[in-house]
């Protein structure tokens, strides 16, 4: 099937530009001037076109938590939400230590109707599966505890994983960064420190700072903070927690200097039967918010359409070595999101695809909203509705 979008604002190398999109094969042929002829054509009316967001930190619950989401429900949250691609953690029940679980991980995403891709998760028993297994994005070290029971607090077993030359996403708080830091300070690996959340530790990381270590955030630590948890309660605890406004300023800082690598959801859904018990979990959903958020934050002058590409197209796709992802080019994957920057609405639980229907930003206005999601050619939102079409899983370079 061929697909021409014409009437765009492309966003490619760097710059807004007014072509049309050429599809064929799941692969973009032609950034052209031409009204090609095509077998569906999209008039986007001039709005822009973003190359779709790749969401590098999920967790979609399959298997073993379907309650609170699976990979169907999670990916249609995803797509409405501009998202063409996620990387999904390993926390899940039974965890994703084996190459076996992993192999029965991809079987269950076959029904996600975006692009997915896999976090390998690590414990002190496992480092010959961390050897064997391949195709993964990372190798998830937990050095807190989160969902899930794959903290490590065995010096030896880290320092066996952090010597292994494959990337390394890192779930690490305070001590524990710095501790990070110096298990990887020889390694020539990628570490990539996962929803950086306080200036203390932001300084740490930028410190330390080489070409192999990266920091991610999380837009719950940009736009929520400490007063949110007093209004909301359980419904705002996540880990790493929600931070002092001095915290969240540091962040705005770090991107706007250009310390931030990444912006990702960390969207950890949990029903609300479970937030409201006394032992409640933490986390919260964010695929369907994070695009209109930042969308908003450049409406507010805060951000750049250019940065927001960087951090959430271009930069996770050469990280995790993702192949023909990121960018809006000939020959690159047909993977875009289509934007309406004028476009004004609030955030509604009822409206939401995650499973757990509910959102820490349920009532807030926000201005400039994704409303197509194109994923391999094939549109899977728009406006509102899903298309039953499915994603592929990733390859990476």
């Amino acid at each position: 099937m061929t697909l021409l979008i014409k009437n765009a604002k492309i966003f490619t190398k760097g710059t807004l530009i007014n072509k049309n999109i050429f599809v064929e094969n799941e692969k973009i042929r032609k950034i052209t001037n031409q009204n090609l002829m095509a077998d569906k054509v999209i008039n986007a009316k001039n709005k822009i076109v973003l190359p779709g967001i790749i969401d590098s930190h999920v967790h979609f619950r399959e298997p073993g938590l379907t309650g609170k989401e699976d990979f169907y429900s999670g990916s249609r949250a995803a797509a409405s939400g501009g998202i063409t691609t996620i990387l999904d953690m390993p926390n899940t029940n039974p965890p994703t230590t084996t190459v076996e679980r992993l192999k029965e991980k991809r079987r269950l995403a076959k029904k996600s109707v975006v692009n997915y891709g896999f976090h390998f998760g690590s414990t002190s028993e496992n480092i010959e599966e961390i050897k064997n297994v391949k195709n993964v994005a990372s190798v998830k070290i937990y050095m807190e505890k989160t969902t899930g029971d794959l903290i490590i607090n065995d010096d030896e077993a880290l320092k066996r994983i952090f010597s292994l030359p494959i990337t390394k996403t890192i779930h690490a708080e305070g001590g524990q960064i710095k501790k990070a830091l110096e298990l990887g300070k020889d390694t020539l690996s990628r570490l990539y420190f996962c929803h950086v959340s306080s200036k203390e530790e932001l300084n740490l990381i930028i410190e330390n700072k080489k070409n192999n270590v990266f920091i991610e955030i999380a837009p719950h630590h940009l736009f929520l903070s400490e007063q949110d948890k007093e209004k909301q309660g359980s419904f705002a605890e996540m880990k790493p927690s929600l931070k002092v406004k001095e915290d969240q300023i540091a962040l705005w800082e770090a991107i706007k200097n250009n310390r931030v690598d990444t912006i990702a959801t960390d969207h950890a859904p949990h029903t609300v039967e479970e937030k409201h018990q006394i032992n409640y979990p933490y986390g919260v959903p964010g695929c369907e918010t994070i695009l209109p958020l930042l969308l908003n934050a450049v409406n507010d002058g805060l951000l750049e359409i250019k940065k927001l590409v960087q951090l959430c197209c271009e930069n996770p796709a050469k990280i995790f070595k993702l192949k023909g992802k990121g960018f809006i080019e000939e020959g690159f994957d047909a993977d875009l999101t289509i934007i309406d920057m004028d476009l004004e609405k609030e955030v509604n639980n009822d409206s939401l695809f995650t499973k757990c229907k509910w959102s820490p930003f349920n009532g807030m206005s926000l201005k400039g909203w994704p409303v197509i999601t194109i994923v391999n050619g094939n549109v899977v939102y728009n406006n509102g509705n899903i298309e039953h079409v499915r994603g592929k899983e990733v390859e990476y370079n």
